[in-house]
């Protein structure tokens, strides 16, 4: 056992790689507001995580540098998935706005209405002009048997001054924001 301890640590937790200066996130404009009374069941809506493509599925900020290939940001480190920080910022802006979100991952009580959804691009664009866009293909499922499903795309841009993570992180924290509030404003139309 001495034998080995001296050898050094078999498994080095993080890898290599130096860590990040500080980790990045989403924060809804607005926190959502406290619970309040009892609401029907009908008034509700569940947010899922939306799927992602490949190059989302990781902590680090893809950049599209042609129309064939992605890089990531250097220095950019997300604290959690994308996609998943989206939902929340989602479900907060929705709540916000007056809908009733309830969380489906613990709960046991099956909501009215689902809020599904494809998060498409979640990065920096940089073929042109340097900046964000945070698209998302909504699906808006009614009650079970309702029959129809109401489909919509959603695309919010803006420029970015630099390329450095900080900044571009903040130009995608606004981009989500101004996105989250047009489908808030889809859902309850």
């Amino acid at each position: 056992a001495l034998l080995l301890a001296g050898c050094g640590p078999l498994v080095q937790v993080g890898g290599n790689a130096p860590a990040p200066q500080a980790l990045l996130v989403l924060r809804a404009d607005a926190p959502p507001p406290e619970w309040r009374g009892p609401t029907a069941v009908g008034d509700t809506l569940a947010v899922a995580v939306p799927d992602v493509p490949a190059e989302l599925q990781t902590l680090r900020l893809p950049v599209q540098v042609t129309a064939a290939s992605v890089q990531y940001l250097a220095g950019a480190s997300w604290a959690e998935q994308p996609n998943r920080q989206f939902q929340r910022l989602l479900a907060d802006t929705l709540a916000g706005n007056g809908v009733t979100v309830l969380d489906t991952r613990g709960g046991s009580v099956s909501p009215a209405r689902a809020l599904t959804g494809h998060l498409r691009e979640f990065g920096l664009d940089v073929r042109g002009a340097p900046l964000v866009r945070v698209r998302y293909d909504a699906q808006l499922a009614g009650p079970r048997g309702a029959g129809t499903v109401a489909l919509r795309s959603f695309v919010a841009e803006e420029k970015v001054a630099s390329e450095q993570p900080a900044v571009v992180a903040a130009a995608l924290n606004r981009a989500a924001n101004r996105l989250a509030g047009e489908v808030a404003a889809w859902v309850k139309g």
